[in-house]
């Protein structure tokens, strides 16, 4: 590699953890603004949890949350190595598939995460690696949306592998990373408010129940041993591993009549 290369390496590191951090700064903290300010009437009794997290804990979950972001911009630079040193072309390649390709590789990249997200979280929840690999976030029981990024460092740089990982097997155009950033972050800070803000049927399900809700996500912060699904609830319910009162537990979220209960059932991790 070229000494100018090398030289370009730090403004370029600096640029992308700017960037996160301002998405990151932005999206947690509206998505704290809009369900805990703005409509915290309307949302009263939506709010799943009775105490709100402490202030200490908020302020922890940024400081953490902004080191694992340079985790992520460190691990992303992999894809501008890997083009200096004549590698990797996969942004020109996805540009020259046109439109289609830009829709159907936002679609994968999503589906491919959930699944990657899924199968790493559970591994992270595995007895000889939890404790350096996933215990700080497990830290946030009342988790916020500030507790999205709050990770180990070695949970960091599991998570921040998948995007560098996929531009450089998948061709992918860099816009569609930074919509699958976007749509990342929202869902995560949404997960993790403490708020269901998601839409339910008359019989207290969710309406778009394919897709996880905050419950669904909550549950997991309460229980660790289940719901370890990012986006969608597929990989839970295929795995055996969602938790067997999360519909009841949505349905009380929402103010719904609550569902039978299901006997609860074991399940390796």
């Amino acid at each position: 590699m070229s000494q100018e290369f090398l030289q370009s390496l730090g403004p370029h590191w600096v640029l992308l953890t700017l960037g996160d951090v301002i998405r990151y700064a932005v999206f947690a903290t509206g998505m704290w603004w809009l369900l805990w300010v703005a409509l915290k009437r309307p949302l009263a009794r939506r709010q799943i949890r009775t105490n709100r997290p402490p202030a200490r804990q908020l302020r922890r979950e940024f400081l953490y949350s902004l080191r694992s972001i340079m985790v992520f911009a460190t691990i992303s630079l992999l894809p501008s190595i890997a083009h200096h040193l004549g590698w990797w072309e996969g942004d020109d390649i996805a540009e020259s598939w046109g439109t289609g390709w830009f829709w159907a590789s936002l679609i994968l990249m999503i589906l491919a995460h959930d699944a990657y997200f899924y199968w790493a979280h559970r591994l992270a929840h595995r007895k000889g690696l939890f404790a350096w690999v996933h215990r700080r976030h497990h830290l946030s029981k009342n988790p916020s949306p500030f507790t999205a990024y709050s990770f180990d460092l070695a949970e960091a740089a599991l998570m921040g592998a998948f995007v560098p990982l996929w531009v450089l097997i998948v061709p992918t155009d860099w816009v569609v990373v930074d919509l699958f950033v976007m749509h990342q972050i929202v869902r995560n800070t949404l997960l993790h408010c403490g708020i269901e803000a998601s839409p339910a049927r008359r019989d207290g399900r969710p309406l778009f129940d394919w897709m996880t809700t905050t419950t669904h996500h909550d549950l997991h912060h309460g229980t660790v041993g289940w719901n370890f699904g990012l986006y969608f609830t597929w990989w839970d319910r295929w795995m055996g591993t969602e938790h067997p009162e999360y519909h009841r537990h949505f349905a009380a979220a929402v103010g719904r009549p609550a569902l039978p209960a299901t006997p609860p059932a074991s399940v390796a991790v």
